[in-house]
């Protein structure tokens, strides 16, 4: 069964144009390095949470959306495979945390088995 990281993190509504080129940016270089699927998606229908939510989690602040994306693979060995070429490659070699149009100190992530697909 596939296997799938996902992301979370805030951006400044000002900065979604630079942060989709990115983004675009970043999902050919997964793609180019074996993901099977690369989606960034940014927040319609998202409520503050009395005890917990989207917003809540990345500390959303005034003028900001959330932004869900995730990466689809084949296996958890096969992720592995995937990032480590991807932290090797150019895009992510000549980035900086000043480079991104989000604070990534707001960002959070981790790697998933899917328990049902259908």
């Amino acid at each position: 069964m596939a296997y799938v990281d996902s992301f979370v993190l805030a951006v400044p509504k000002k900065n979604l144009d630079a942060y989709r080129k990115m983004a675009r940016k970043a999902g050919k270089a997964w793609m180019k390095h074996g993901a099977l699927q690369y989606v960034e998606c940014v927040a319609d229908d998202v409520q503050p949470g009395k005890s917990t939510s989207f917003p809540q989690a990345v500390k959303l602040k005034e003028g900001e959306v959330v932004v869900f994306s995730y990466a689809v693979y084949k296996s958890r060995k096969h992720r592995d495979s995937v990032i480590a070429k991807v932290m090797k490659d150019p895009f992510m070699t000549g980035m900086s945390a000043k480079d991104m149009p989000f604070d990534g100190k707001r960002m959070f992530w981790g790697g998933f088995k899917p328990i049902v697909s259908l």
